[in-house]
């Protein structure tokens, strides 16, 4: 398990980012590689997500759903659950928002095997890290 915290700025009130952050179909996109294949629930998408690791080059695919929201803390949390294309792998992460004004925090609790998990926790870190920051200054456009 790979756990990560960073804190990211918004520069827009809190209600709009808190719509914007609920709103899978504008958010999954930030990530890089992201994309939204289906919406699949009120709450839930299906998505894909094309992750590269050094050499390699891997595609996953699974769904995004909300499965916490607390309004009154602007608290959403967020369950990500893929598998690998064409491989044993997966990768499985809780996403915390919580947000304050102009802001806030996203707490990654993530779960990875397979190939990616086989380049060693080192590279795994670091590319999640990269892939969160990268996705956290995506947050204001939103």
């Amino acid at each position: 398990m790979v756990e990560l915290d960073h804190s990211f700025t918004t520069g827009k009130p809190l209600d709009e980012a808190w719509e914007a952050i609920l709103d899978l179909e504008r958010l999954v996109p930030c990530v890089e590689g992201g994309k939204v294949l289906e919406r699949t629930g009120t709450e839930e998408v299906r998505a894909e997500i094309k992750v590269k690791m050094g050499a390699m080059s891997m595609t996953f695919t699974g769904t995004v759903a909300v499965v916490e929201q607390d309004p009154a803390q602007r608290r959403a949390v967020m369950q990500v659950r893929s598998k690998e294309a064409g491989g044993q792998g997966h990768a499985n992460a809780e996403v915390t928002f919580a947000l304050s004004n102009g802001g806030g925090t996203l707490h990654t609790a993530a779960q990875i095997t397979g190939k990616a998990a086989s380049m060693g926790e080192g590279v795994v870190v670091s590319v999640l890290d990269a892939l969160i920051k990268d996705f956290t200054g995506k947050l204001a456009n939103i």
